[in-house]
């Protein structure tokens, strides 16, 4: 399944990793390791932020993604459900629609 995971990172340790030159090694490790079908880097509610677009197999993969930004930069991280244009599709939210209106 693919999803959109929100990573935030907190100002402590991400300067102290900027200022000693580390940060990006530990970034292309995640990255590397993890590898999302897309990442962007962004601010989010006034911090540093990533958005990445993943696919879990299995519940236990969020594990997987979010334990090396918990574990290298104290971040938080949340999961989004993503859904493309044919995803939605084949919800079929007429039938929804009519079921529930």
């Amino acid at each position: 399944m693919r999803m959109i995971m929100l990573v935030q990172f907190p100002i402590e340790p991400f300067n102290t990793l900027v200022r000693n030159g580390t940060v990006g090694e530990k970034m292309h490790q995640i990255l590397d390791a993890t590898q999302p079908e897309s990442a962007y880097f962004t601010e989010r509610e006034g911090h540093r932020g990533g958005i990445f677009v993943v696919n879990i197999d299995s519940p236990s993969d969020v594990a997987r993604l979010a334990e090396p930004w918990f574990l290298q930069f104290n971040a938080e991280v949340e999961f989004r459900i993503a859904m493309t244009p044919e995803d939605l599709g084949r919800a079929d939210l007429g039938a929804l629609g009519k079921k529930w209106a």
